[in-house]
C-alpha cells in the first residue's frame, strides 16, 4: 500500500515497510524505484501488510477526497496517472514509466504508473478525485486530461488539442485532451483536481506576510 493509506488493520496484522515491496535489484533498485516514484507524485516507501495466525483486515483510504476503485490486473497491465495508485497484492509489478513532454504540457506530469501481474487474481486498488467512472473504449475516445485516472495498457493515446485551433482551444477553458485509440476501459474522475485547486485559490483571502 501507498505510505500514509493505512486507516486501520486487524491486531494480527503486521507491517512492514520499504522502499518497494516487489522491486528487485537490492538497494539499488529500491533507490532507483524510490526516486522514480517521488518524481511521479507518489512517496518513497510503502507498506506491506500480513495477517498472521489466521486471516486480517487492512482499512485502506485515498488522500484525495472521492472514490476507490478495485480491479483485477490483467496480463496486458493497467496505467495509473501521478498519485492515483492506492494499493495492489503483493504480485502486482507497479513500475514508472517516462512519459513525455505530451505528459508534461498537458499538466499530467511526465510520469505514469504501470501495473502488470501474470497471475490474474492479483488485484489493483487506486483513487479518483471525486467519482469514478468506467468508460469503454472501442476503437477511439477522447478524455480531458484532469479527468484521467487510469487505463487498460493495450490502449494507446496521444495529446492534442480541444478545439479546432490551439486558440480555440485555449479560449474553451478545455485546453488539452487524450485521444485513445484501440480496445480496452478508461477509469475517469468527475472532478479535475488543477481546476478545483485554482476555484478554491481564487476564493481564499490574500495570505498575509
Amino acid at each position: 500500500a501507498e505510505s500514509g493509506a493505512m486507516v486501520g488493520m486487524s491486531t494480527n496484522v503486521q507491517m512492514q515497510t520499504g522502499m518497494s515491496s516487489n522491486a528487485g535489484g537490492g538497494l539499488l533498485g529500491g533507490l532507483l524505484g524510490g526516486l522514480k516514484r517521488a518524481l511521479a507524485g507518489e512517496s518513497w516507501f510503502r507498506n506491506t501488510f500480513t495477517a498472521v495466525n489466521g486471516p486480517g483486515e487492512v482499512l485502506l483510504a485515498h488522500a484525495l477526497c472521492g472514490d476507490m476503485q478495485q480491479v483485477q490486473v490483467p496480463p496486458t497491465g493497467i496505467t495509473l496517472t501521478s498519485s492515483s495508485f492506492i494499493a495492489s497484492t503483493p504480485n502486482v509489478q507497479v513500475d514508472t514509466k517516462v512519459q513525455g513532454f505530451k505528459g508534461f504540457f498537458s499538466g499530467e506530469g511526465m510520469f505514469v504508473m504501470q501495473a502488470t501481474a501474470q497471475d490474474p487474481n492479483n488485484q489493483l486498488l487506486f483513487g479518483a478525485f471525486g467519482g469514478v467512472t468506467a468508460l469503454n473504449c472501442d476503437g477511439n475516445l477522447v478524455i480531458a486530461t484532469g479527468h484521467l485516472v487510469a487505463w487498460d495498457s493495450t490502449l494507446t493515446y496521444k495529446i492534442g488539442k480541444s478545439g479546432g485551433g490551439w486558440i480555440a482551444s485555449f479560449l474553451s477553458g478545455e485546453g488539452l485532451v487524450c485521444h485513445f485509440q484501440g480496445q480496452g476501459r478508461i477509469w475517469i474522475q468527475s472532478r479535475n483536481p488543477v481546476e478545483y485547486g485554482r476555484a478554491v485559490g481564487a476564493l481564499l483571502p490574500p495570505r498575509q506576510r
